[in-house]
């Protein structure tokens, strides 16, 4: 989560409701959400109830839980939309060529947010779900993002404290440059076992119009057969798809 609402506004004392929830979270009681928030009882009370009439919160046996209007909402974004929608047959066709786990994920801030997430029965546990986020720094799809942004924020990722997520995870900013170096002269990024145990990834940027940093999509599979260096050539090709179709769409408009 980037930023943090306003506590002196009503609408950000809301936001900070509904930003209270996290993945793992089904329903809250009033009580937790309190605590989460460190609002007066009376307030939560009192948004709650408001959210709950504008189908941002459902009042539910237990407390309050996230309501289906926010999905709506979340679905009418159009950056994100728009990108899904083109990339959905890449993404697909990526899939059938390499049964693991597929991903599309966006830059937001210092942090990799996942746009789309496919897998099928066999695919490796990880960390990653759509509408999550994780680190730039730890995660092949976040290097890709990383290092084809601008120097500034590779210096604002590299010169601040990086969460140790696992034993394997580069922390060392010299390390770190030097695979981001790498990855701009292979075009691709590999992670193994940086963002969570038993997992290895491989992805590649997607470029837009006028060679714009839009995305990246990674392929992501269980160490104890998954071997990402057998998929570059796959990840690349996707990537070069979308963005060929990006590019495209950017011109005609």
């Amino acid at each position: 989560m980037t930023g943090a609402a306003n506590l002196d506004t009503v609408l950000g004392k809301a936001v900070t409701i509904l930003r209270a929830y996290r993945p793992e979270d089904q329903v809250l009681p009033l009580a937790e959400l309190v605590r989460r928030t460190g609002l007066h009882k009376a307030t939560v009370y009192r948004l709650a109830g408001e959210l709950v009439a504008n189908r941002l919160l459902d009042r539910v046996d237990g407390g309050y839980r996230l309501s289906g209007g926010l999905f709506e909402l979340g679905m009418l974004a159009s950056l994100e939309r728009s990108l899904l929608e083109m990339a959905m047959p890449f993404l697909q066709d990526l899939y059938e060529r390499t049964h693991e786990t597929v991903h599309l994920g966006v830059r937001d801030g210092h942090d990799v947010v996942y746009v789309a997430k496919i897998g099928g029965h066999r695919q490796a546990k990880s960390p990653s779900r759509t509408g999550g986020r994780i680190p730039l720094h730890c995660s092949a799809i976040g290097k890709a993002l990383l290092a084809n942004s601008g120097p500034d924020l590779q210096r604002e990722v590299l010169t601040a404290p990086m969460v140790r997520r696992t034993p394997h995870t580069v922390v060392a900013p010299g390390i770190l440059r030097r695979q981001l170096a790498r990855i701009v002269e292979t075009g691709v990024a590999f992670e193994h076992e940086e963002s969570a145990l038993g997992i290895a990834c491989v992805a590649a940027p997607v470029f837009g119009h006028d060679d714009e940093l839009v995305a990246a999509v990674s392929v992501t599979g269980p160490t104890s057969r998954y071997r990402p260096e057998a998929q570059v050539a796959a990840v690349r090709a996707a990537a070069a798809g979308l963005g060929s179709t990006i590019a495209r769409r950017e011109r005609i408009r």
